[in-house]
């Protein structure tokens, strides 16, 4: 393993070639949302489920730099003038190589209003990106953050000891303010049209949806190598990726929290222009315990196999996760996404309709509408995601499927049901979206697991038998989210933004409700999930 990390390092620093420049766009919802349009027509042949977008990806790649590459007017403006509002902080561009600096800045105020709370967001950041030739291409982003959230987010980082899809706080609990700083980097090497190679310290994401329940980014970044194999019509990923675990007690011989690992192979076949079919695995391994270090399994390295088949030849110590993931375009304007995932599965006890606990699995099934009633830039997206009670969990928190005391699935976890819709509309440097959920799922009373909550081992399971989606404290969730921004700087996505939230989460122990407003000045190429 770490030959091969030195080899793929060695070759993106010494490959040089001369070609247009080309940029590294971390994944963002709102971002890739401006070209799905043309993603998912029926005239293109791209892989849509993969992201990030990386360098083999010549078209998604130009349509993205369609975004940052906005039109402006031919009068002769100050530097001051270009450096707000068209270019970067700072840019070289050159035959054979392109390099961009820039600052980005979050700054937000708000208020809780019935928690009676002021929140703010205080961020300092940069991003450094560029390209070396026609083969190598670079991203990094480093931030340093200072807030206070409205009172769910809150709770939810002092239970966690985590803020949401970032890093641990500073200070814990003992501190209102949460303090934290985070980091992604990426380096991608595509020697020619067949291969491409990235390491990076960021999030992967698969699925065509708003949620993934196959790999999601909700979890923090984590250190990985993506190798993706194109070949006509299909495009073949492999991920090794390590993960860390927050609960476990630390061992002798392990710096920090205790680790584990994972591998991923998604085989994605465009069958024709509108028929899309996808093929998912995955193993999650512990790192070591009491009785030794285990560390990066080799027999997971090779790239074309059968990642159960090897799993049960260890002697099944493993999470092995099967998947799918499916696409069709209807029309130019419509197209149907969905995914079945498999945890667990026993034949004679899922057609008795008895409950079986280890039965376990998750669904999506959703529809993507683009320049709706023919108007443009108007898009609309509805999607069912659910999953059964235990799915993702393990005997031990070192063999889920998370990451940093969150799911790398669905944020809620497993034993819900979930409904969602989402309108995003743009009109020159405008924005508008609008996105409501509705969700049920079952609660764990003090000392129980009913199966929500990924982290708990499911040997401390309820029972065998009669589970089913919404067993605990069954809870209603009800989300509402507004945003209307400005983009001030394409290329930074710089934009003022004025936006409303209202949660409702009640059942019949408890019932909270959130009514949070909030203005800023925001930049950013991320997706922070707030609507959990």
């Amino acid at each position: 393993m770490k030959k091969l990390l030195f080899l793929l390092i060695a070759g993106s620093l010494f490959a040089v070639n001369s070609s247009a420049q080309i940029k590294t766009y971390p994944y963002s919802y709102d971002l890739y949302q401006q070209i799905n349009a043309e993603l998912y027509s029926p005239d293109s042949n791209l892989h849509t489920s993969i992201k990030p977008v990386m360098l083999g990806d010549a078209v998604s790649l130009r349509l993205l730099d369609s975004i940052t590459e906005m039109e402006h007017d031919s009068v002769r403006r100050s530097w001051v003038y270009r450096k707000l509002f068209q270019e970067h902080l700072v840019e070289m561009k050159k035959e054979d190589y392109s390099l961009s600096l820039d600052f980005l800045p979050d700054f937000q105020i708000g208020r809780d209003v019935e928690h009676h709370r002021t929140t703010w967001l205080n961020t300092r950041g940069f991003q450094v990106q560029g390209n070396i030739g026609k083969t190598v291409s670079f991203y990094t982003s480093a931030y340093e953050n200072q807030s206070v959230f409205p009172q769910y987010m809150n709770t939810f980082i002092n239970s966690r000891s985590i803020i949401p899809g970032l890093v641990n706080d500073k200070f814990g609990p003992a501190r209102n303010t949460k303090d934290w700083a985070w980091a992604s980097a990426l380096i991608n090497y595509t020697p020619n049209k067949h291969f491409s190679f990235t390491l990076g310290q960021d999030k992967n994401f698969i699925g065509d949806g708003y949620r993934s329940m196959l790999l999601s980014d909700v979890a923090a970044n984590y250190p990985f190598l993506k190798v993706v194999t194109t070949l006509g019509n299909v495009k073949y990923v492999n991920i090794w990726a390590q993960f860390q675990d927050l609960n476990s007690p630390q061992l002798s011989y392990e710096n920090g929290y205790r680790k584990k690992w994972g591998v991923f192979h998604y085989l994605d076949w465009n069958v024709n222009k509108r028929l899309s079919l996808g093929f998912f695995e995955s193993v999650i391994w512990q790192s070591g315990d009491d009785t030794g270090r285990r560390g990066f399994d080799l027999s997971y390295i090779t790239p074309i196999i059968f990642l159960r088949t090897v799993e049960g030849y260890n002697g099944s110590p493993d999470n092995a996760l099967l998947g799918f993931n499916g696409k069709y375009k209807f029309a130019k304007n419509l197209t149907a996404y969905g995914q079945f995932m498999l945890d667990e599965f026993t034949a004679s006890e899922f057609f008795s309709r008895s409950g079986y606990w280890a039965n376990k699995y998750g669904v999506q099934v959703g529809l993507r509408s683009f320049d709706v009633f023919k108007v443009k830039n108007l898009s609309l997206l509805g999607e069912f995601n659910t999953a059964r009670p235990y799915t993702y969990s393990s005997r031990s928190s070192l063999l889920n499927y998370g990451h940093y005391n969150q799911p790398l699935a669905h944020p809620f976890g497993a034993n819900f049901r979930e409904m969602l819709g989402i309108v995003n509309y743009s009109y020159g440097k405008f924005r508008v979206s609008l996105q409501g959920n509705h969700a049920t799922y079952g609660l764990d009373p003090t000392g129980e697991n009913f199966g929500k909550d990924i982290l708990l081992s499911y040997n401390t399971r309820q029972g065998n038998y009669g589970n089913e989606i919404g067993q605990g404290i069954q809870t209603t969730f009800n989300y509402l989210d507004g945003r209307v921004s400005w983009l001030v700087n394409p290329k930074t996505n710089l934009r003022v933004e004025a936006g409303a939230v209202y949660r409702k989460e009640a059942n019949s122990v408890f019932s909270d409700k959130t009514t949070w407003f909030t203005f800023g000045l925001r930049s950013s190429f991320r997706n922070i999930y707030q609507d959990f």
